[in-house]
């Protein structure tokens, strides 16, 4: 879709230079481009686009709009397309925003999974009994935001039944996530009671490896790569908005695919 014709071409055309100017990185880049694209029938308002604040606020609308736009779209009992262990990716991508060698190193007979928020239960949990629970197995696609995709096996406890067994405010908006690599992020509720959104433990036949985000990371096929945070080392139920790593940097929030 290109840019809405109310806007004069010479707003547009510094509308898309200041966008792609706004960071540095080139997955920052390409979303504020998408954002343009998708977004456009938010863009009624006519305000004039004159320096990198007003892009950066227009933008910020957009994706917002999107946001909410996604999350009508979404179905709770729509599933994401599952795969024969023959389109497996091997090997499967390393993926973040730091290298492989500088990944988290978690002691697994020190972890404890924080629990917070809108619980009745704030008992932490250990890998013996995260690994105690029912496990379930998927073979799913992951697609980043960068433009890559690759398909693999993940195993894990159905996270509907964590927050069940928890005690979490089924009614609250969002779930939030820690991580021992300083990410965070969060998702919506629906999200959160989806049947293919997992709290994995283990990948292909394997414990979680720590480049892919032992102890614990979240699955979630129906999302962009970078809401699926690895290394938890807390969850917690709100109904304050929680934000997030990218999304603090103007990613959307919904992210769904």
């Amino acid at each position: 879709m290109s840019l809405p014709p109310m806007l004069p071409k010479s707003e547009r055309r510094l509308l898309l230079r200041e966008a792609a100017q706004l960071l540095e990185n080139p997955g920052r880049r390409v979303f504020l481009r998408s954002a343009v694209g998708v977004g456009t029938l938010a863009m009624l308002t006519g305000c004039g686009i004159r320096n990198g604040d007003s892009a950066e606020q227009a933008l910020r609308y957009v994706s917002t709009f999107n946001d909410r736009i996604q999350a009508l779209l979404f179905n709770p009992r729509t599933l994401a397309r599952e795969y024969p262990a023959s389109m497996i990716t091997t090997p499967f991508p390393f993926n973040a925003f730091y290298a492989e060698k500088d990944a988290p190193v978690v002691a697994a007979a020190d972890y404890a999974l924080e629990i917070g928020g809108k619980v009745d239960n704030r008992r932490s949990w250990t890998l013996e009994r995260l690994y105690a629970l029912p496990q379930v197995t998927q073979i799913t696609r992951h697609v980043c935001i960068e433009g890559w995709s690759a398909i693999g096996q993940w195993s894990g406890v159905r996270f509907s039944h964590f927050l069940q067994l928890v005690g979490a405010d089924l009614q609250a908006k969002y779930v939030g996530f820690r991580c021992a690599d300083g990410y965070s992020t969060s998702i919506d509720m629906p999200t959160a009671l989806h049947p293919q959104t997992q709290l994995t433990l283990r990948f292909g036949n394997d414990i979680l490896p720590r480049k892919y985000g032992f102890p614990m990371k979240l699955r979630m096929p129906t999302k962009l790569g970078y809401k699926n945070p690895k290394h938890i080392t807390a969850i917690f139920v709100t109904n304050d908005h929680p934000g997030g790593f990218w999304e603090n940097y103007g990613y959307n929030w919904f992210s769904g695919l």
